[in-house]
């Protein structure tokens, strides 16, 4: 992409430090690309120090899609909460990419009742009416979070990359699948639909158990929300990106964040 002007080449920054950032969310596959006329794949979800190395808590499924290449909802199978990871199986029967995201928008509030703060959680329709009557100094952010990979079986397709114009999206310009070591790969980040310009998306290689390099870095999206990255070694790695917006008046400040896992192959 010629406008491309974030390009991150993570071998020169494999020294950077590990940022500050614990318990972090990831949704990984066992596989990413399959062959045949039908495939089962595996999916871990969790919280944790370390990207895909499960040591914290599962993560709640409660908002998970999983989207065929013809836009029809698959259901998971063999679904599990453990203690350190939730997992499940989806089985393929279309050629093509799936999308599988987990996806929880709402609004957290804080308010002061008797003289106690006190705060409340629940989904937009529900605020403010979800207050009870009396609240006061209330602060309320909409909250927007998607945590999702991409597993394709036989040939490539884009259909699922369609976005919902809520929170913060990507939209691949390389596709997640088709990803190989030291080959540049471009994608952008939408934020309600707009340009997601000018914010850090951080990406980190899992595996850090088994070595003592991070492997962590950072690269900013250009004013159309693009960022390009060349990948150093081949691994699953983890992306992650957040804005946030001040509410103005009755508009609410807001809180979105994003998470991908993607596989490079050799």
């Amino acid at each position: 992409m010629k406008k491309t002007i974030a390009l991150l080449t993570l071998a020169a920054a494999l020294a950077a430090p590990m940022a500050a950032q614990a318990h972090r969310a990831w949704l990984a596959p066992t596989a990413t690309t399959l062959s045949g006329t039908d495939a089962w794949v595996g999916f871990d979800a969790g919280m944790s120090n370390q990207v895909f190395n499960p040591d914290h808590a599962a993560m709640r499924l409660t908002g998970l899609t999983i989207t065929a290449p013809d836009g029809s909802a698959v259901q998971p199978e063999n679904a599990m909460q453990g203690r350190y990871r939730s997992t499940f199986d989806a089985h393929l029967t279309q050629n093509g990419t799936y999308k599988i995201a987990n996806v929880m928008n709402g609004v957290m509030a804080s308010y002061t009742m008797n003289g106690e703060q006190k705060r409340w959680r629940g989904a937009a329709s529900e605020y403010p009416a979800g207050l009870p009557e009396g609240a006061t100094n209330v602060q309320a952010t909409r909250t927007a979070s998607r945590i999702e990979t991409f597993v394709t079986l036989n040939n490539p397709t884009d259909t699922v990359f369609k976005t919902t114009g809520e929170g913060l999206e990507l939209v691949p310009v390389t596709h997640p699948n088709d990803l190989v070591v030291g080959e540049p790969a471009t994608f952008k980040l939408l934020n309600n639909g707009q340009p997601a310009a000018d914010i850090d998306v951080t990406v980190a290689r899992g595996g850090l158990r088994y070595r003592d390099n991070p492997e962590e870095s950072t690269v900013k999206t250009n004013a159309e929300g693009a960022f390009t990255i060349t990948w150093p070694e081949a691994g699953m790695y983890w992306l992650n990106a957040s804005v946030r917006t001040e509410g103005q008046g009755e508009t609410l400040g807001s809180n979105a964040s994003y998470v991908a896992a993607m596989e490079v192959l050799p």
